[in-house]
């Protein structure tokens, strides 16, 4: 009897263990929504040998595309990688899960100075990703003017050789900048003055881009582009002919960081990807293939020299105090859209 029932146990053991696999094989996923080209996929294989976890990839181009897919509902994502203003509307939207930080022991890599910015004053929403600059990258055979303003995108010496972002907050903020407004302006006069100087410089345009315009620049396909600053170290490294600058009038800083949506069906998963990505040979192995810099000291110091030592990629901090970081602009963010939208359809 006695016999007959270790048998048993044994048996019901088997089964419920066997039943623990089925469903682990079934239910280990972490879907992750991310900007194009901003991850090494080794990583990501590298993540599933050591978690047992699957990883489902996407990516979006803006953050505007970004915020309708999440807030259209129907969607199963873990991580998002949204920037610092659709970071701060996220959170007062109530679409965001607060992290469990107990399950992220590598945000203490994170340098201090980049947790607690105010689109997450209390650190409970977001772990830092990459940061950046918006500028100009040039092509120093193409263009012989000097490049250190705004104001050459308006120049129609170089007509059909401008590139400009397929981003609102991008295209305009870089045009209230160059007209000396804020570029996270919530002032009519300004911003339909700021729809009319890119009205003017349409037809100046060769293409409205984002991931595209760093093949664009390594070709030599135009003169002049507007990109983000880990885009431009990417191409300066595949084309000694191109420069990046940051224009006189002052640009945009900006931060990426990861983010768990409210609707999040493995949480847990995505936690445990956060962290990895957060470890200082993760990150830098990350940065090194995109070329974006990265919120960690100890990350850092573990890149290549060329990327570790680039003021394009790690500006001087006094260059970086000009700079202004895009803030949520509310229910305001319509007249953006819709000023956008009358530009590129014209």
């Amino acid at each position: 009897m006695k016999a007959k029932r270790i048998i048993v146990g044994l048996l019901l053991l088997l089964l419920f263990l066997s039943g623990c696999s089925q469903g682990q094989n079934r239910g280990e996923v972490v879907n992750i929504y991310n900007w194009g080209s901003y991850i090494d996929k080794d990583l990501l294989r590298k993540f599933e040998e050591e978690t047992g976890i699957t990883v489902i990839y996407s990516n979006f181009n803006t953050n505007e595309d970004m915020y309708v897919k999440l807030k259209s509902g129907g969607t199963n994502y873990d991580v998002v990688v949204p920037s610092d203003y659709m970071i701060e509307r996220l959170i007062k939207d109530g679409m965001l899960r607060k992290i469990n930080w107990q399950n992220v022991p590598n945000i203490k890599y994170v340098d201090a100075e980049y947790l607690n910015h105010v689109y997450d004053p209390h650190q409970e929403y977001s772990a830092p990703f990459f940061w950046g600059t918006l500028g100009i990258i040039y092509n120093t055979t193409l263009v012989d003017d000097v490049v250190d303003s705004w104001g050459i995108l308006w120049d129609e010496k170089y007509s059909r050789e401008i590139i400009m972002l397929d981003s609102s907050r991008d295209s305009l903020g870089i045009a209230l900048k160059y007209l000396g407004y804020s570029m996270n302006s919530v002032d009519s006069g300004e911003m339909e003055q700021a729809k009319e100087l890119l009205e003017k410089q349409y037809p100046l345009v060769y293409a409205y881009l984002v991931d595209q315009t760093r093949d664009v620049m390594i070709n030599a396909e135009a003169a002049l582009a507007v990109i983000y600053s880990g885009d431009a170290m990417d191409a300066l490294s595949n084309n000694e002919d191109l420069e990046y600058i940051i224009p006189k009038e002052g640009s945009n800083l900006w931060f990426d960081a990861m983010v768990i949506p409210a609707g999040s069906k493995n949480p847990e998963n995505a936690e445990a990807f956060i962290n990895f990505m957060l470890s200082p040979e993760n990150a830098a192995q990350n940065s090194e293939f995109v070329y974006y810099s990265i919120p960690s000291s100890a990350a850092k110091e573990l890149l290549e020299e060329e990327l570790r030592d680039s003021e394009v990629a790690y500006p001087p901090k006094n260059k970086l105090k000009e700079l202004e970081v895009f803030r949520d602009p509310g229910p305001f963010i319509k007249v953006y859209d819709d000023l956008w939208q009358d530009v590129k359809n014209q």
